[in-house]
């Protein structure tokens, strides 16, 4: 379905009055307010297919109503979230689960919601139907060579997807591991992946990247083939300048400084950029900013800072995703939230006194130092993330823009109620 942008205008003439109070009360003051409204109206988050039905676990999953059924309506769906809050402008597609049976017209209805193709991301962490072998032992890592081919194939078909959408990024997530000692040899199993990778790489058309994310565990629980950070910068930096590493926030122990991680990948020029979620105990794939909104700032100050000092782009240099399943909430509420909290972050961050900050750091001063980030982390900037959506045709409360259009009824109505999105 299409919004009709009048809804959201009459939407946004009943709130103006109180929005133009909270945004002068932050506002003054803020000498370079222009600069950050045009930062925040720039900045997109890029939707993965994957993340627009109802999730699960291992013990069960309870479908929504209205989930989209096929890449048609999950474009439409990111069409929705791009028309309320003008910050989903892309979609990373998930091969095979979403294989278009026409590029060409897929691209046009993309390009009817304003929406862009984001990196393409390959599957070789689960049997396909029809797929003549298993990865249930691994897949680039894996002891039969024709597993491997397999595995290398299908990445090499994912980029040429990914071609025929306009994509640049090749996102590759392995589920490759053990989960007994002795179950496998770990120089070999690192060999295995990065011959592939190197396969995978030679294949890569010139104005592409490839993303190698990590993960510490799961759903091998003994090792991980690309299990952290330092293992997927081993593989980029040898792979050559086209490879970079993927952060998802999830994929970490606990209590990872993932903050320092950015800093020094980006410092490296090997950080592809993020999948944005919140975990409280591991990879939990939940609401990004709703477990720990002041570690998701603290990411984004070390972006803000790295980016200005290496004279990055903010809104294109790097890859901006989501990577969240959602069990108990609507998917497109939820995608909402998260867009959100990740304005938030970034705006938080771009107020950063920089100057002074660097300062204390040169001089030790610890407190000061610790004041200047909370000051802008205590800022309530959500009236300045709602002037750049107003600004850029959004609307100003997006998520009571789709409850009072009752949108998720209207899906359902469509759709049905029993629906399930591809993928899940």
């Amino acid at each position: 379905m299409l919004l009709n942008k009048r809804l959201i205008e009459e939407s946004n003439t009943n709130n103006l009055a109180a929005h133009k109070r909270s945004y002068e009360y932050v506002a003054t003051g803020i000498n370079n307010i222009g600069a950050i409204i045009q930062k925040l109206v720039d900045f997109q988050v890029a939707i993965p297919s994957w993340a627009l039905g109802t999730g699960g676990t291992r013990f069960g999953r309870f479908s929504g109503g209205g989930e989209p059924g096929n890449l048609e309506q999950k474009i439409e769906d990111i069409g929705l979230l791009h028309a309320l809050n003008q910050s989903s402008g892309a979609i990373s597609l998930h091969i095979p689960w979403d294989i278009p049976s026409d590029a060409a017209e897929t691209r046009k209805l993309a390009a009817m919601h304003d929406i862009k193709f984001d990196a393409v991301n390959s599957n070789t962490f689960q049997d396909q139907a029809n797929q003549p072998l298993s990865y249930k032992f691994g897949s680039l890592q894996h002891v039969d060579k024709a597993v491997r081919k397999q595995a290398i194939e299908h990445n090499i078909e994912v980029i040429k997807q990914g071609e025929a959408l306009g994509s640049k990024a090749l996102t590759v997530w392995l589920a490759d591991g053990s989960c007994f000692p002795g179950q496998l040899n770990f120089r070999k199993a690192w060999q295995n992946t990065f011959e592939g990778l190197q396969e995978i790489y030679a294949a890569l058309p010139a104005d592409w990247k490839i993303f190698v994310e990590y993960k510490a565990y799961e759903p091998n629980f003994y090792s991980t083939t690309v299990g952290d950070w330092g293992q997927s910068y081993l593989y980029t930096s040898k792979l050559g300048p086209q490879a970079f590493t993927l952060v998802d926030l999830g994929h970490h122990l606990p209590n990872a400084n993932i903050e320092q991680i950015v800093s020094l990948l980006m410092m490296e020029d090997k950080l592809a950029g993020f999948h944005f979620n919140d975990s409280k105990y591991g990879d939990d794939d939940l609401t990004v900013g709703s477990i720990n909104p002041y570690q998701l700032f603290l990411i984004f100050n070390e972006l803000v800072e790295g980016m200005d000092a290496k004279r990055m782009d903010h809104a294109t240099d790097l890859a901006w995703m989501i990577d969240a399943s959602h069990n108990v909430k609507d998917p497109l509420e939820d995608l909402l939230q998260s867009i959100e909290a990740i304005m938030i972050a970034y705006a938080q961050a771009l107020m950063v006194d920089t100057p002074a900050l660097k300062a204390a750091q040169e001089i030790n001063d610890v407190v000061k130092a610790q004041e200047i980030l909370q000051a802008a982390y205590r800022t309530d900037v959500r009236p300045l993330v709602a002037e750049a959506r107003m600004i850029s045709g959004g609307a100003l409360q997006p998520l009571q823009v789709f409850r009072s259009l009752k949108i998720r009824e209207q899906l359902i109505k469509e759709r049905g109620q029993s629906t399930v999105a591809t993928g899940l």
